[in-house]
């Protein structure tokens, strides 16, 4: 459990610096666009992880390295909250609800993307 513990907090080290430095280089002050596109791609990529993990090309530990850890520091749910609400406060409802459609429909469609894609690899 402890080693667990731990692989998790080194991928999780490693997904918040990598969110951080999305959040830099693509950081703009009409749109969150580097929540969004973090949010997009690590939806993506934990499709991909997702199917390594159940055909058995990816140990445990690498599922929580990569899929808990890195994944789910550098995606992030409570920034896209805070912006929404931002955005509602500052009466920037039609950026508030584009941002809450796009998140919400893309991150699932990449999810299931970045899936099929892994399981076309392997067929």
């Amino acid at each position: 459990m402890l080693q667990q513990i731990g692989i998790v907090a080194l991928g999780g080290a490693l997904g918040a610096a990598l969110r951080y430095a999305a959040s830099e280089l693509i950081a703009t002050e009409s749109f969150p666009y580097a929540t969004l596109s973090v949010n997009l791609v690590g939806s993506f990529l934990l499709g991909i992880v997702a199917v390594a993990l159940t055909q058995n090309l990816l140990s445990t530990n690498l599922a929580l390295l990569l899929g808990t850890g890195v994944l789910g520091a550098f995606t992030t749910m409570s920034t896209f909250s805070v912006e929404t609400i931002e955005m509602f406060e500052q009466g920037q409802s039609n950026s508030a609800i584009l941002y809450i459609l796009v998140t919400m429909l893309f991150s699932p469609l990449l999810a299931f993307l970045g899936w099929r894609l892994a399981q076309s690899a392997l067929a």
